[in-house]
């Protein structure tokens, strides 16, 4: 079918991207024409009701109420969802990521050796897994240094002989369960997933360019923020840190004297751009805490490998918290910017505001629907 329609034009490939976040579901769906990825539908709905909880609160569901959330965004007339083909995020905290080093050897042996040396690694037998590498591609000559001259038997020294070259490896492994629970989920809304990715590569894919410096991104959800730090599309770094925008909602609510629907509200309208000083500083002690958190990743970074991060960007839901950039350009040691991944496809122009505001949050689903869709073509 493909190939016939490299000649007569009449399939344009579509594929969805599922971000199943702590406290939303997020759709994107594109299609393919002209050699162009083309938006045609975007949704959001938030997970907290399905669990009794208020909109924007992280919850933990079932795997049914998740499938039936899943469905419900799909119906909806708004979102309007065309397509089952599909690609799923697994959330960062339910993988296990590692950079190990091995010798350099034939692709074969290592397919023998890194299964073996993941053993140290996970902390569950190795057939519970999923398990996936690739070597890292190097920056730079890898110089050998040359060790001491060795004392030989009988008198004299001998050089040493010349130690095996090493190459780094990146190895990431799932829990089968967590596969088989994505998989129900999505076949129970009547879609069908390609693949499942851990949601930092999606999120590379859509927000980064071919920039060989490290780049810092700031995923800032509902009850936590993940900091990355990637370089050649490896994540070198990263770190957790337990707090995320609900907490800002949970200290506006305490101090103000609300409700948590109506902080929730006042977080989304106002955020930190007001002129309320009380406002500003109540959100302050939460993101003072990330921005230190966040600072003292990069300080590590750049003093193990000795290399500068060029820059931070930001995304996720509360990314979209109205000030936080210039909070943050205030506030790191390095340059900052949104996210904006809707820039990686084609849309309706009267959508361009709305589309930048809106895109840090969309950022995983937008890179599992530019990976799906470049699959689509094959």
């Amino acid at each position: 079918m493909a190939f016939f329609s490299k000649f007569f034009g009449n399939r344009e490939p579509r594929a969805l991207g599922i971000d199943i976040g702590s406290s939303a579901i997020k759709v994107v769906q594109l299609k393919k024409k002209n050699g162009q990825a083309i938006l045609e539908t975007y949704g959001e709905l938030a997970l907290g009701p399905y669990g009794g909880l208020s909109v924007g609160q992280a919850v933990q569901l079932p795997t049914d109420k998740i499938s039936a959330a899943l469905a419900d965004l799909m119906k909806e007339k708004e979102v309007n969802v065309t397509t089952k083909s599909s690609g799923l995020s697994i959330p960062f905290s339910s993988s296990l990521m590692a950079v190990i080093e091995m010798p350099e050897v034939a692709q074969k042996e290592l397919a023998i050796m890194v299964p073996i040396e993941a053993r140290k690694y996970i902390p569950v037998p190795i057939s519970e897994v999923m398990l996936d590498w690739s070597v890292i591609p190097r920056s730079d000559v890898r110089v050998e240094s040359v060790a001491e001259e060795l004392p030989q038997e009988g008198g004299g020294f001998a050089a040493p002989a010349a130690a095996m070259p090493k190459i780094d490896v990146l190895m990431v492994a799932i829990h089968k369960e967590t596969i088989a629970r994505f998989q129900e989920i999505v076949s129970s809304a009547g879609l069908d997933a390609g693949f499942f990715e851990i949601e930092i590569f999606a999120t590379s894919r859509a927000v980064m360019d071919e920039g060989l410096r490290p780049v810092m991104i700031m995923d800032m959800g509902a009850a936590t923020t993940k900091l990355y730090i990637i370089e050649r599309g490896i994540v070198r770094a990263s770190h957790t840190i337990n707090r995320g925008s609900q907490d800002i909602t949970s200290n506006l609510s305490k101090s103000l004297n609300m409700t948590p629907e109506q902080a929730e509200v006042m977080k989304r309208e106002v955020g930190a751009a007001g002129d309320d000083k009380s406002v500003n500083d109540v959100i302050a002690l939460v993101l003072d805490y990330i921005f230190a958190e966040a600072n003292t990743v990069l300080l590590d970074y750049e003093q193990r490998y000795n290399k500068a991060v060029s820059k931070t960007i930001l995304v996720g839901g509360g990314a979209a918290l109205k000030g936080l950039l210039e909070l943050a350009k205030a506030n790191f040691k390095t340059e900052a910017e949104l996210a904006e991944p809707f820039s990686k496809v084609a849309a309706p122009a009267f959508l361009e505001k709305i589309l930048r505001e809106t895109g840090p949050e969309f950022a995983v689903a937008i890179g599992l629907a530019l990976r799906k869709l470049a699959e689509e073509e094959e």
